[in-house]
Order: structure tokens, then sequence, then C-alpha cells
């Protein structure tokens, strides 16, 4: 593996010399030294302003996936063997503990030339001073949460990651049959506890078949490429805007940042998607069956026009540890979105459930008078 520093896309500081870095307060290349702000067009590596963002024919892509590949010789990867994420650097830095779980059992990972380029970014536009207040509240609101978590977790260290993602595009056509149920209702008589006549409505569903077509256009369905962040948390800070503020790929932007690589690779995330796309068809076959319910539903799905994006998108991650465990938490590096996990305190829970207790027989008391 190539151990020297990378050098695209390199912006040195007017000022000073050293490298500037992508600022998510400033929008803008920023010197880490003297603070001064480049000027730079982004959307291009050479400053140019120049580029769009490209969708890639999938079926071609999974034909001969050579096409697609190529990322930057000249970045260094290493993994971690905690939690198996592997981190990407383009800017000559050398990683001590992994950005994802704080773990310092990194090792050098091959940098395989079969990488699939990301083609396009979304840059981070939450600042870390910002993301930092947002989490003060999100600990504040933990209710269950230990009195010391805010101070013990918040001295532990803030990261910015790119991380993987992929995006797909189809045109769906779906023709769906069922049974449609109508609601009507009978009559019914009975004799209740006394022995006395009574009547009642009885709900009854009379069946009929029912058939249709749904045309749809899926536009950036999104399926994560990362094993550093927990699916089911990076999936609880969605959405992320790919469909209205993308931009090119460019090697400014991931200046002073860590980027995981991906290691859900496109097969395996074309096939997650088209599930996802299923479930959704499915959903909305089942809004047009008339009447009040359905039964039976058969879906049939043909997809047209189907294309991809491999792209970055910009997470922040807390990773602690409190007491004997360790948690994580992320917050979309765009909208500011947090989600995470957090310690309980089994004495606030005791205490908020007898209270409850407490309540509940004081009303039952107040009622049995």
């Amino acid at each position: 593996m190539s151990t020297k520093p990378a050098t695209v896309g390199l912006h040195p500081c007017p000022e000073c010399g050293a490298n500037l870095e992508w600022n998510a307060a400033k929008q803008a290349l920023v010197c880490p030294y003297c603070g001064t702000t480049a000027s730079w067009q982004p959307g291009s590596s050479d400053g140019s302003g120049a580029g769009e963002v490209l969708e890639q024919d999938l079926e071609a892509a999974l034909r001969d996936p050579r096409n697609q590949r190529g990322w930057s010789a000249q970045r260094r990867e290493v993994q971690c063997q905690n939690c198996h994420a592997i981190s990407v650097f383009t800017d000559g830095r050398v990683a001590q503990r992994c950005d994802f779980c704080g773990s310092p059992a990194i090792v050098a990972h091959e940098a395989f030339d079969d990488a699939i380029t990301p083609q396009s970014i979304l840059p981070f536009k939450i600042s870390h001073a910002q993301v930092r207040d947002r989490v003060r509240k999100w600990y504040g609101s933990r209710w269950f949460a230990p009195n010391q978590l805010k101070a013990s977790a918040l001295t532990d260290t803030l990261k910015g990651i790119y991380v993987p993602y992929w995006t797909f595009d189809a045109h769906a056509q779906a023709r769906w049959r069922a049974d449609a149920g109508h609601y009507y209702y009978t009559t019914q008589t009975y004799r209740d506890a006394n022995g006395q006549t009574q009547t009642r409505q009885v709900q009854q569903v009379r069946w009929v078949p029912a058939a249709g077509e749904v045309r749809h256009f899926f536009d950036d369905d999104l399926v994560p490429g990362t094993v550093g962040v927990p699916l089911a948390l990076v999936r609880k800070i969605e959405p992320f805007p790919t469909t209205t503020n993308l931009v090119p790929y460019s090697p400014e932007y991931v200046r002073g940042w860590t980027v995981e690589r991906y290691q859900v690779d496109l097969r395996q995330a074309a096939s997650v998607s088209e599930q996802q796309m299923q479930q959704q068809l499915r959903a909305l076959c089942a809004a047009r069956v008339p009447g009040d319910t359905y039964r039976n539903l058969v879906v049939d799905a043909q997809y047209q026009g189907r294309t991809f994006k491999h792209i970055l998108v910009p997470v922040w991650l807390i990773s602690y540890t409190f007491g004997k465990k360790s948690f994580q938490i992320v917050a979309n590096g765009y909208t500011g979105q947090i989600a995470g996990k957090q310690p309980y305190s089994w004495v606030k829970i005791t205490l908020a459930a007898t209270a409850a207790l407490v309540l509940v027989g004081v009303l039952l008391m107040y009622w049995g008078r």
C-alpha cells in the first residue's frame, strides 16, 4: 500500500501554506491554522465549477463494473478490528483510533483498485459548534438517563465522517389484483343476560374481485453502504436531501474529514433497493384497492431505466463509554437530525413507576367514593 501523502485537490493556504479544509459553517475552503478563506468554486476538482451530478446505468454497471471504478490510488485505508469499518484518507493523515467506535485496534487495509469512485457528495452544512449544541439539548431530553451522562459523554471527541450511500432511480409499472371488501351491516336478534330480546348491527363484508395498475418513479431510493454506523441509527437520521442538494464529488470537500469506504457493494445495494421499492409499490397498490378492506393482494412489478449513484453523505458521530458499555450518537451533518442510544438510570425508572402507581391508587380511591 502506498504511504505517500495525497496530492489530489491540494489547495495551499495563500497566507501560511497549510492545506485548506472544507468548513461547514462557512461553506468554503478555510485554513484550519490561520483562518484564511479561499476563493474556490465548488463543483469540480479544478475549481472551475464545472461538472454535474450524473446517474449511472445500473444494468451496464452490473454487467461490467470495471467502468465505474478507479478511485484515487493516492488514498490510504485503515480498518478497525473492532467494528470493521474501513476509513479512507486522501490528505496524508494517519489515524490513531477508529473514528467510529474509538478503538485503537486499527490496521492498514489494502486500498482495492476496484473501489467505485463516489460520483457526488452532500457537503457538511451543520458545523461542529452547531451539532454540539444540538447534542446537549438531546442529552437534556433524555429523562431516564443518569444525571452524570451529559458531563461524561460530552468529554469524548465529536467526529465528522462522510458515510457511503447508494441511490437508485427506476420507472416502475405494477399490475395488481385483489379481493376488495365492502362493509355492510345486518340486524341480529339476541337475548341479553336478563332474557330480554335485543337487536344489534353486525358488520359483514362483501368480497368482489378488483384489479388495476400503478405507475411510479422512484427518485434517489437510499441504501446505506456503511458498517461503521449502526443501520438502525443511520436510518433514523434520514432523509438526506440528495435529490436537490448533491454536488459533483471533489476531494476538496473531504479534506480534513474521515471518509468511510463502502462495504455493501453495488450488487447487494441494488438488491436491497429493489426490495424497498417492492414494499413501497405494494403499499401504493393497496391504497388503490376500492372498498373498505382487501385480501389476497398480488402485485406484479416491472422496472425500467434503473440508474444509480455512489454518494457520500455527512454524519456527525459521538462514540462514548458509560460504565462498561459503549454507546453511539449520530447526527445528520446537513439537517441536524439526531438519533442515539443512552444508558438508563434504574433509580429514575423505579421512582417514575412508583409515582405512577401512587397516582393510579389515588385516582381509584377518588373514583371509589
